[in-house]
């Protein structure tokens, strides 16, 4: 394993290498970067000691690992899955963004840290250094252009070019294909609680607030209804116009993403 190389920021430290193009990582570091670890406090010295039966109960289709062993890519997302905590998403985010591009790449990590110590030997690593400061102001120059663009983006595959309005039960089934699972009595309830419809009992209920329509989000559909006696009554019922629909779907993956 004398291979192997170091990774760290400030919340993780894994060794890992680059073996006939599959990244193997050191198993124990991945399993503490990921919580499996038990604590015990011995004279105010706090040892961390990792969970293997845990470990390997979530690995069944290879053989027992220990500490020493290597394990590929897809086992380290694996055990990631498994933890399910805020703890387990940053390190993916970590070696997904940062480790994994840079292994494959240069064969090697390097913090903004260690870039500008290889800049003190040009003769061995000023190349190194160079590419991978290229690669990653390519990637923030790409990353600013999603973020830019995304407001845009998240309803194309929805109503984009919608010019007819819908009832909102209609829009809770769009905001469903959209991955949003709400359905029409909870998605009135939200619409009432966040000031889009009159939420006040009376002839007004559930039509939209004065925001709403200055907004251009909702129209009043009139409708004249004739009753047995001969008398007349008129209804109103609130549709989403196109502008309204994009409008939510948005407003909901928007809030979504922020989770």
């Amino acid at each position: 394993m004398s291979d192997l190389r170091v990774f760290e920021n400030e919340m993780f430290h894994v060794s890992a290498k680059l073996e006939n193009g599959q990244a193997l990582f050191d198993v124990e570091e991945v399993a503490k970067s990921l919580g499996f670890v038990s604590k015990t406090d011995k004279n105010g010295t706090v040892y961390e000691n990792v969970r293997w039966s845990r470990v390997n109960s979530f690995l069944p289709q290879v053989a027992e690992v220990k500490k020493g062993d290597l394990i590929p890519e897809p086992l380290v997302y694996k055990l990631a899955f498994k933890a399910s905590n805020e703890l387990a998403e940053k390190f993916q985010d970590w070696l997904a963004i940062e480790v994994i591009p840079s292994i494959r790449k240069h064969g090697a990590y390097m913090t903004n840290e260690t870039i500008e110590q290889a800049l003190l030997n040009p003769d061995t690593l000023i190349q190194l250094a160079t590419n991978l400061k290229e690669e990653r102001t390519k990637r923030m120059v790409a990353e600013k252009q999603v973020s830019e663009l995304k407001p845009k983006a998240l309803f194309a595959d929805a109503v984009e070019t919608s010019k007819n309005s819908v009832l909102v039960g209609e829009l809770s089934k769009i905001l469903r294909q959209n991955g949003i699972d709400i359905g029409q009595n909870r998605l009135f309830e939200w619409l009432r609680e966040n000031g889009f419809l009159i939420k006040k009992e009376g002839e007004l209920y559930n039509l939209p607030t004065q925001r709403s329509m200055d907004m251009n989000l909702f129209e009043v559909k009139k409708r004249t209804i004739s009753n047995p006696d001969g008398t007349n009554r008129t209804t109103r019922t609130p549709k989403v116009t196109g502008k309204g629909q994009i409008y939510f779907v948005n407003k909901f993956l928007s809030q979504q993403e922020a989770v």
